[in-house]
């Protein structure tokens, strides 16, 4: 064999992967943002090598999770241990009856490209079976119900809401009116007396018992806020809850209209993929395409909506740009979420998760919550400067301290300056994307494309 044969060459797709890696790098330079090579590069190399767009679910055998394969190729297993304890938290049990799959949605199923998640959300498919529709939604409350008290509160967590049930008419509650149609709210409280109050239009009391939202479960979801010690962080934790009945015929029937599609997700047992596999099998040959219509939607809205959010116009387009093929796109908003600006999402989240711990009372460490306003006061520091810096890391200062107790605001303090730091957070992160999305021609030529299309 001779010395130029025994030269390894590379194939077709990294050859393609290094061509368009060489193509980001420059424009990503044009703009500003650092590129991960090596990352970027593998990444690429494996959607060629593996994967036709919207298609496709595997296994990892490593890990033993499950999921799209172009999820799983974001998925980061190192922090796996810890997401199943919090799952062992927020999921529903299986019963002999009931079958659940838990797994990891949003930004929290992207570890490997986004390393700042403002929150952690959980989706769990639920199965009933059931001989009647309404037999399963009687089952889907009593199991929901028995989750929410018996993970009511703790010095590691609080339960903050519940969505459950569907309005069937008009009502007015703290002052404020909901149509008939609407998701139910429930606030801790309310699960655990198992009613609540509200008034009709005209001011009559209505007495709601927890069994109302049995007749039309609708969207359901659970939300905590959950301390880690260890990390001296506080965040928050969401569950929600895709349910289907399945009838005596065998046939699964979406309790709230609707059987969602599992391009975002990575679930966490392997012992769940032949509930997995049922309800993938249910979905509509059309199924990739109506979630992109879906996301567009949410592009649109938050676009040219009131308020805009770029940020999560980003999250959506790289999710769009994944399944319809365009990665090169993709892969450069996917190096937006390293940049050190994207830090202030956390900020932002963390303003939610202090608002929740102000009206929960002391149930939680105060350490932990001192502790991470204490690291996202450093982040700010790195990531804004002049008077904006000096603005939010006195709102932060000034949060902490109450939290700890080192002072006492008033409730109409603590709203104004929670307000004034989520609004000032809030333009710095659409200032971030709006102006990296809409340098790049593509990109931007896609979103305005939708622009004409909401008009």
């Amino acid at each position: 064999m001779t010395e130029e044969q025994n030269t390894s060459r590379p194939g077709p797709e990294q050859e393609m992967a290094e061509q368009e890696v060489q193509h980001i790098i420059r424009s990503a330079r044009l703009l500003g943002v650092e590129v991960d090579e090596t990352d970027v590069a593998q990444w690429l190399t494996a959607l060629a090598a593996g994967a036709s767009p919207g298609q496709d679910w595997q296994v990892d055998a490593k890990s033993g999770v499950f999921g799209h394969m172009l999820t799983l190729l974001d998925f980061d297993p190192q922090s796996l241990a810890r997401y199943r304890q919090i799952a062992d938290i927020v999921q529903l049990p299986d019963r002999p009856n009931v079958e659940t799959a838990i797994a990891l949605s949003g930004s929290a199923a992207q570890g490997r490209i986004q390393p700042y998640p403002g929150d952690y959300d959980f989706f769990e498919r639920v199965n009933i079976i059931a001989p009647t529709r309404e037999e399963a939604g009687r089952i889907l409350g009593e199991i929901m119900r028995e989750k929410a008290l018996f993970c009511l509160q703790s010095e590691a967590y609080q339960l903050i809401e519940v969505k459950f049930g569907t309005w069937q008419q008009d009502v007015v509650k703290d002052g404020e009116a909901i149509p008939a149609g609407k998701y139910i709210s429930w606030t801790a409280d309310e699960v655990e007396a198992g009613q609540m109050e509200v008034r009709t239009p005209d001011g009559e009391t209505l007495l709601i018992p927890w069994s109302y939202g049995e007749q039309d479960p609708g969207w359901c979801k659970m939300d905590w806020i959950l301390a880690l010690p260890d990390d001296e962080r506080v965040v928050n934790v969401s569950n929600m809850f895709d349910v289907t009945w399945q009838n005596p015929e065998g046939e699964l029937v979406p309790l709230d209209g609707f059987l969602d599609p599992y391009f975002q997700e990575v679930y966490l047992e392997a012992t769940s993929i032949p509930l997995f596999a049922k309800v993938a099998g249910q979905l509509s040959p059309q199924a990739v395409e109506q979630y992109v219509g879906q996301l567009q939607h949410e592009v649109q809205k938050y676009a040219y909506g009131d308020p805009r959010n770029y940020g999560k116009v980003a999250k959506r387009l790289y999710n769009i740009f994944r399944l319809i093929g365009k990665y090169e796109e993709a892969s450069f908003i996917r190096e937006l979420f390293d940049e050190p600006t994207s830090r202030l999402y956390q900020v932002w989240s963390l303003l939610d998760t202090l608002d929740n711990i102000h009206d929960a009372g002391d149930a939680l460490e105060q350490k932990s919550v001192a502790g991470q306003v204490d690291e996202l006061i450093r982040q700010v520091i790195e990531t804004s400067e002049g008077r904006v810096e000096s603005d939010l890391v006195m709102a932060l200062l000034r949060l902490r301290d109450d939290m700890t107790g080192r002072v006492d605001l008033s409730e109409e303090d603590w709203d104004r300056v929670i307000l004034e730091t989520r609004g000032t957070v809030v333009a710095l992160v659409n200032e971030f994307f709006e102006a990296k999305l809409m340098a790049i021609p593509q990109v931007r030529q896609y979103i305005e494309s939708l622009g004409q299309e909401g008009k």
